[in-house]
């Protein structure tokens, strides 16, 4: 086989084109990070603005003047950008916190969980113990988990959820139609 000798003005068109996707590929993984780092900092804002278009029964705050609550059971996919969303904000007057939390064994001080992993408790039994109770749970499709009663996905880049409508009438949760509008189909529970 013999040795191609280029010119030197291919040399140079072949110098600019491995430096040009040289550059390509070491730009796309800040690319990607901040794609996804959009993504779950649009999630994160998604978990307060859910509470405006829910009625929660009376049982849902301890006291009229308790905060409004959004826990995050298991590994924190958001880091900083869920207290930053936060901050500030308010829904029918209550303050919103953001706790972590490990474990769930029954009724919770949230009114907001959303279920992630952890290496104490299973999502699958964290969802089966807010059950029934006043709280609006939410899980991921990127990360595995199904079975809240919103269900986060993104499609065509953008980020949707599906909602269980009938898991939140299970916990005495009223969704409005503005927000059951909003959802991708299907709605299960829908009535």
């Amino acid at each position: 086989m013999g040795v191609l000798f280029l010119p030197e003005a291919a040399r140079r068109c072949v110098r600019g084109l491995v430096a040009a996707l040289a550059a390509v590929a070491i730009t796309a993984f800040p690319l990607a990070a901040a794609a996804q780092s959009l993504e779950w900092a649009v999630k994160a804002s998604f978990l307060y603005k859910f509470g405006p278009f829910i009625e929660w029964p009376a049982s849902a705050f301890p006291a009229p003047s308790s905060p409004f609550v959004i826990c995050v059971f298991g590994a924190d996919p958001f880091g900083d950008l869920l207290d930053e969303a936060a901050r500030g904000q308010t829904v029918a007057g209550h303050p919103v916190v953001v706790r972590r939390i490990e474990s769930v064994q029954g009724p919770v001080d949230c009114q907001v969980v959303f279920v992630s992993r952890s290496r104490r408790q299973s999502p699958a039994e964290a969802l089966r113990a807010l059950r029934g109770l006043p709280v609006l749970t939410v899980t991921d499709a990127r990360q595995g988990i199904d079975g809240g009663i919103i269900h986060f996905v993104v499609q065509d880049g953008r980020v949707r959820f599906t909602i269980d409508n009938g898991l939140a009438r299970a916990g005495g949760l009223v969704l409005s139609s503005k927000l059951l509008a909003l959802a991708t189909t299907p709605q299960r529970g829908a009535d």
